[in-house]
């Protein structure tokens, strides 16, 4: 199963971003297809972050557009959200968290390799070379 991080989602709902339409196919085929797939719930909550910035974004999209996006998404059926798992997340994320030595933002990034890792995703949709740090994961750029 692939999960998709927050770059990815916002370049699909983002008209005014510069992969937008390589995005938007990506994760249209994703959702439309047969393959599960799944989406951490950090993500969906920092791509609601970042969409309705106008620190982002000269015209930020209107918060119920942006809940609108992420309540598509959810309608597909082969769908799930990663969320925490509370006998177990935190000592994945501990492990995985030392292992990259990680630090300030990249608490983000460890929480949703965590996340995946817990979830048994081997593979993350992404365009952040950050993950790199993070050998748990295949790293994908469709872009």
């Amino acid at each position: 199963m692939i999960t998709f991080d927050t770059n990815l989602l916002v370049y699909a709902h983002r008209q005014d971003c510069q992969f937008h339409a390589r995005a938007k196919e990506c994760i249209r085929s994703t959702a439309e297809g047969k393959e599960a797939w799944s989406i951490p719930w950090p993500c969906v909550h920092e791509f609601l972050a970042v969409v309705t910035s106008p620190r982002v974004f000269k015209t930020p999209t209107p918060l119920d557009a942006a809940l609108a996006q992420v309540s598509a998404w959810m309608k597909s059926p082969t769908l799930t959200l990663l969320g925490e798992e509370p006998d177990t997340y935190w000592e994945v994320f501990c492990r995985i968290a030392r292992k990259a030595g990680i630090s300030g933002g990249k608490v983000h990034d460890a929480r949703v390799v965590a996340l995946a890792t817990l979830h048994g995703i081997d593979e993350l949709m992404s365009a952040d070379r950050d993950f790199s740090r993070f050998p748990e994961l295949k790293i994908r750029n469709p872009l």
